[in-house]
């Protein structure tokens, strides 16, 4: 009973955060991230038995026919949703809360072969876009949200929104927003700067500025020169000697 509830909460959560489905048959039928979870859980199963070519052989009969690749010791929450998967990579250490959404192409990775937590621990409502890349030990707080590819490599704190290579943080969770808004690919339809943008744009606007004034000085126009007493005195003889 319990594995059919299960069952039932994952085909629900789909139905709740995937516009383009029409039933629950459909669903069943036809989701790579349902079968995906169904596998994985029949793997882990086997894992934690101690029957580990088993718990591999079955998540690689899953990779075969779904494209998505988990590893059997991974630990995945309840209502995880992998909405199109091919591509999706999550690695031997890695854990994932409830209601973690995952799109096609992210990768759960680790970069140390120690054989130690080297993969990244996802909290509940966290939602990874497209092509992101989540690499090594690294936390991302309830909520977070990781944009199309964006690359982690450090913990991200609860609730915020975070793109580009590596990723920076560009947006707090809005004031007033419920916590478990959903945002599909983990971008919210405002506008998001790029902060390595802005910062171009401020520097490109500073030589714009030092351009015009230098330009200018050399046609010796007056108002471009600064008053005597803004310019550097230079020290006297005396000074230097004394």
């Amino acid at each position: 009973m319990f594995g059919l509830y299960r069952l039932k909460e994952d085909i629900d959560v789909i139905a709740e955060r995937d516009p383009a489905s029409r039933s629950r048959l459909e669903i069943v039928l036809c989701y790579p991230g349902l079968h995906a979870v169904l596998f994985h859980r029949l793997a882990h199963a086997a894992w934690r038995s101690r029957l580990r070519l088993i718990g591999r052989l079955i998540s690689h009969v899953g990779r075969v026919l779904t494209g998505i690749e988990i590893h059997p010791a991974a630990k995945l929450g309840r209502r995880v949703f992998i909405d199109h998967g091919m591509g999706c990579v999550i690695g031997e250490t890695a854990e994932l809360g409830d209601d973690v959404t995952l799109y096609h192409g992210v990768t759960l990775g680790g970069v140390s072969l120690a054989r130690e937590k080297r993969h990244p621990t996802l909290e509940k409502g966290v939602i990874v876009g497209s092509g992101a890349q989540v690499l090594g030990p690294v936390t991302v707080g309830e909520n977070a949200r990781i944009g199309a590819n964006a690359v982690v490599l450090k913990d991200v704190p609860a609730g915020v929104t975070m793109v580009g290579i590596p990723a920076k943080q560009v947006l707090p969770r809005q004031v007033g927003e419920p916590a478990t808004a959903f945002h599909a690919y983990g971008t919210p339809r405002t506008d998001i700067a790029d902060p390595t943008a802005k910062a171009l744009d401020a520097l490109s606007g500073e030589i714009a500025a030092l351009r015009a004034r230098l330009e200018a000085l050399e046609r010796g126009d007056e108002a471009a020169t600064p008053p005597v007493e803004d310019r550097p005195v230079a020290p006297s003889a005396d000074s230097r000697t004394g």
